[in-house]
C-alpha cells in the first residue's frame, strides 16, 4: 500500500462536525458536566482562547485518524471502516486514558461517563466523515 496523502477537505468538515457535537452536547449537559468536574458556575469563564484550543486540538484529532483510516490500505476506506476505526482508538486510547485520569484525580463516574460519550460522539461523527469523503 502506498499512503500518498490526506483528503484535507474532509480533515476540515471533521473537525468542524467535532467542535460542533461538542458545542451541542455540552450545551445540553453543561450543567451536570460543571457538577461531576466541580466546576462552580460562578467561577466558569469561557475565553476564546478555550475555544481555539479545542478546535485545533480536534483539527489534530482528525489529521492523525485520517491518517490511522488510510493505512486500512486502498478500497478498504468507507464509511463504516471509519466509524469501527473511531471506535477502536476511542476505546482503546482516549476512553482508557480518561479512565486512569479520572480516577487519580479523584472524579467520579459521572464525569467518564459525561465526558466519554462526548469523545465518542466526536471520534465516530470524524471517522464516518472520514471514511465517508476518503482520504
Amino acid at each position: 500500500m502506498v499512503f500518498a496523502g490526506m483528503n484535507y477537505l474532509a480533515i476540515l468538515v471533521a473537525t468542524v462536525a467535532a467542535f460542533l457535537i461538542g458545542g451541542a452536547y455540552y450545551g445540553v449537559l453543561g450543567k451536570p458536566w460543571m457538577k461531576a468536574a466541580r466546576i462552580d458556575a460562578e467561577d466558569a469563564r469561557m475565553s476564546p482562547m478555550l475555544f481555539v484550543i479545542s478546535i485545533l486540538s480536534e483539527l489534530v484529532m482528525a489529521f492523525f485518524l485520517a491518517g490511522v483510516i488510510g493505512h486500512l490500505g486502498d478500497g478498504q476506506v468507507t464509511l463504516w471502516n471509519g466509524v469501527v476505526s473511531a471506535f477502536f482508538i476511542w476505546l482503546g486510547f482516549v476512553l482508557m486514558t480518561m479512565i486512569v485520569n479520572h480516577r487519580y484525580q479523584g472524579y467520579n463516574w459521572d464525569l467518564t461517563l459525561i465526558d466519554g460519550l462526548h469523545w465518542l460522539l466526536a471520534l465516530v461523527a470524524m471517522g464516518a466523515i472520514i471514511g465517508w469523503f476518503g482520504v
